[in-house]
This record gives structure tokens, sequence and C-alpha cells, in this order.
């Protein structure tokens, strides 16, 4: 199947009218007209990530985060995106990425599903489909049934694979509305706090965010940004099985970018 065909299925899953206008989706560098037949799957297009692209053999690479976000006036090795993009071009690996148009079209929707939230809607940033559908980033809606917020930290550690998370309020307060915005959610507590949320569970949480959230009588679980956003790569991986099946798929090991001591 040639890339251009990929795209265009992969856009019926996200359309890129559904991106942030800062954002930068969509073939990124390769050739459209490229034949694949191996697709390799992660979060980051790192180095690591586009050698073993290589190494299997991959004719294209899908990652979430867009390695190329700003214009640039050259390409070349001296920086880390200009290293990568030669590389990928070098193994003629085509290179698409899928970030706030996947957000608002697929990732609230797994990440709710994940933690079972009821009656959920959009977060914030409300846009509507082709279908008439409203989309957003991030989901609000019930907890299947009220617990402390200890026990709903146990609860996202659990559904996202999280070895831990930080969080900010009273750890025996009871929760029964929850917020979730896989990523960088810190600026967006004010939606999660007008949608009667009990407990917002996002990453990259500041200090002070955190504690302005306390003070405004919301919780805040953070999971880290890879620790919610790494469902893409299994998430993408599934789809491609039921939507493109005739393709291979390889997949980054999933694996936290840090540790702690």
């Amino acid at each position: 199947m040639k890339c251009r065909d990929i795209l265009c299925k992969l856009y019926g899953l996200a359309p890129p009218e559904m991106a942030e206008e800062w954002d930068n989706v969509g073939l990124l560098a390769g050739r459209p007209e490229k034949e694949v037949k191996r697709v390799f799957i992660a979060l980051d297009a790192t180095d690591d990530v586009i050698e073993e692209a290589a190494q299997r053999r991959s004719e294209l690479l899908l990652t979430h985060h867009p390695m190329i976000f700003k214009p640039m006036k050259s390409v070349t090795g001296d920086d880390f995106t200009g290293r990568r993009l030669i590389e990928l071009i070098r193994h003629d690996i085509s290179y698409i990425a899928l970030h706030t148009n996947y957000d608002v079209c697929r990732m609230a929707d797994v990440a709710a599903e994940r933690l079972g939230l009821l009656e959920t809607e959009p977060l914030c940033c409300i846009r509507t489909d082709e279908k008439g559908n409203t989309r957003g980033l991030g989901k609000s809606g019930a907890l299947s049934s009220p617990c402390t917020l200890r026990e709903c930290a146990e609860l996202v550690k659990e559904f996202f694979d999280i070895p831990d998370v930080r969080i900010y309020g009273d750890a025996d307060s009871l929760v029964e509305r929850a917020a979730v915005l896989p990523g960088s959610g810190g600026s967006e507590s004010s939606y999660a706090l007008g949608k009667d949320a009990d407990v917002y569970i996002t990453g990259d949480i500041s200090h002070h965010q955190g504690l302005d959230a306390v003070l405004q009588g919301l919780s805040v679980i953070d999971a880290g940004h890879y620790g919610i956003e790494k469902l893409f790569i299994r998430d993408m991986e599934e789809w491609f099985g039921k939507n493109i099946p005739e393709l291979r798929i390889f997949t980054e090991e999933v694996k936290e970018p840090f540790h702690t001591v």
C-alpha cells in the first residue's frame, strides 16, 4: 500500500482540520508514493526510534508528537531535528505524525474508557466534526463508583500502567467526578473546575498549578506526559490490525523515559 493511501485512512480516524492551528500533522517527511509494507509506531521520533525503525526495515514511521514544529531554514546534522531527518531520508522512511487531531478524535475517548468514566463530554476546545459529533481535548465524566483520591490514584496507575503518580489534595478526600487530559494539561485546569470535577488527571503539572487547583477545590493526579499518552502506541497498533491488516506493524518498547530514585 502506498504511503498516501495510508495517510488517507489515518485522516479518516483523525482529520487534519481537527488539529490545533499551531500544530504540524500529516506527512512530514518522505515520499507519498512510497510503497509501504512495514510500519513502526512510537510516541516520539527519537534517535533510538529511527534507528530501530531502520533495523526493522520499516518504510513508514508513525508518531504522536511531531518532530517538526517550526519552519526550518536548513537540514544539517548540527541539531537533533536535522540529524533525524537525514536518517529518515537516508533510509527512505516516510514519516507521519498524528498529534492534536488524534487527541481530539481518539485519545480523549480511549483515556476516558480506560478510566471507566460515565456520561462523558469533551473537556475543552470543543469542535464539531463532519458527522456532527462534538469533539474536544480531554473528557469529563462520573467515576464508576466514588472513591478516595488515594484509591483513584491507584486506579490511574493500574489502568495506564504507570509506576507512580503525584497527587495534589487530601488523599483521603472523596472523589466522584473526574476530568482527564492526556499530555500536558496544567493550563486547562479551569475547564476541569467548570465541569464540576473533583479530580483532574493529566500530566506536567507545575508546583503553582497544583497548589492553585487545590485552593479552588480541585484535586490533581499528575500521571506524567508520557504516562497517559503512551496509549497512542497500542491503540494505533490495534487500529492498523483492524483497518489495514496486510501491513506488518512494529512498535516502540513502552517504558517510562525517566527513572525515580
